[in-house]
């Protein structure tokens, strides 16, 4: 009985090494076998590839040009400064005017437009002269009449002359007395002052004309110095006065002139900060519509007074290097560069 009860239990034993295969671990060794498959032919590849001479595609390294130049020492030791200081300004002209005229008048012709580039004494404007050159012509005439008139005393100035000396002869032979005499050289002496007023009026009537002709002169407007034209402000058949008191209709000014080498930058600083700031100090600017344009500037001059509203001072900064896109009125942020100043 328990013999046949220990075969029993030897029958009920699990082997095993003779478990069927699970479709778990027939699936992983499937897998196994895959990636060690591809693995070989990868290689077989690569192996056949180096033997053919076909070297495998590698991605070409940029090479630096030759001719490609360094950082300026300039550049480098101001990108090498660190900012003390940021602020935000604006660009101005320290030479800019509107030109008038220094008489009333019409405007006959403007010579300028928008954009155009001026020297110093380039005619803008005429106005109309008609009354002005009969003004002259007035003056110029009188100067003739003075001349004619000192010719006519000099002429009876020597006639009275020579009368004198006749008389001064026959007084010495008593042939004439000492009242024809004395009449005579009072004669001689009254011309000569005629003479001497008549060089007087010839020169009041040449400053007369030349009075006129500065007044013809005013009637043509030119440029004070060289610039470019910004705004143009009259039209040919408008008045123009140096003030609006002939009416709304009359202009004030012919035409704004700005000189572009005089352009400059000026910041509000903040009270607090303003002992960071001093006079040579480096800066860099930045345009708001170039961004990314470093412009080299130093500062020339904090202004003296601080504006009590705002609680700031303004800073006045040169521009080391004029470019044409730099224009008036321009939005400008800066930072102020720390180390040595520049000599100014």
């Amino acid at each position: 009985m328990s013999r046949s009860t220990n075969e029993l239990l030897d029958q009920l034993k699990i082997d095993r090494n003779t478990l069927p295969e699970t479709p778990s671990l027939r699936r992983k060794t499937l897998l196994a076998v895959s990636v060690g498959t591809l693995a070989g032919l990868i290689m077989g590849f690569a192996g056949a590839g180096l033997l053919t001479g076909n070297q495998p595609a590698v991605a070409p390294v940029q090479s630096i040009p030759v001719n490609a130049t360094a950082p300026t020492p300039v550049a480098a030791k101001r990108e090498r400064m660190e900012t003390v200081l940021n602020a935000s300004g604006y660009i101005t002209a320290r030479r800019m005017a509107t030109v008038s005229a220094e008489v009333m008048g019409l405007i006959t012709s403007v010579d300028v437009e928008e954009g155009m580039r001026v020297q110093a004494g380039q005619v803008l404007a005429r106005l109309n002269d008609a009354k002005a050159r009969v003004s002259l012509d007035f003056a110029l005439a009188q100067i003739q009449v003075q001349q004619a008139q000192e010719a006519s005393i000099q002429a009876r100035l020597r006639e009275a002359q020579r009368q004198y000396r006749r008389f001064a002869g026959l007084r010495d032979k008593n042939y004439s007395s000492q009242a024809q005499l004395t009449q005579s050289e009072a004669s001689a002496d009254s011309l000569l002052a005629e003479l001497k007023s008549a060089s007087a009026n010839i020169e009041v009537a040449k400053l007369e004309a030349q009075r006129q002709r500065e007044r013809l002169e005013d009637h043509i407007i030119r440029a004070p110095f060289a610039g470019v034209v910004t705004q143009k402000n009259a039209q040919p058949g408008e008045i123009v006065a140096p003030s609006s008191a002939g009416g709304g209709f009359t202009r004030t000014g012919i035409c704004t002139i700005v000189d572009m080498n005089s352009l400059e930058i000026e910041v509000d600083v903040n009270e607090a900060f303003i002992g960071r700031v001093s006079a040579g100090q480096r800066v860099n600017a930045n345009l708001d519509a170039y961004p990314a344009w470093d412009i080299p500037a130093t500062v020339i001059a904090i202004i003296p007074t601080a504006d009590r509203a705002k609680a700031t001072v303004r800073v006045r900064i040169g521009i080391d290097s004029k470019d044409p896109r730099i224009l008036p009125d321009m939005g400008v942020k800066v930072g102020f560069l720390a180390g040595e100043e520049a000599a100014l």
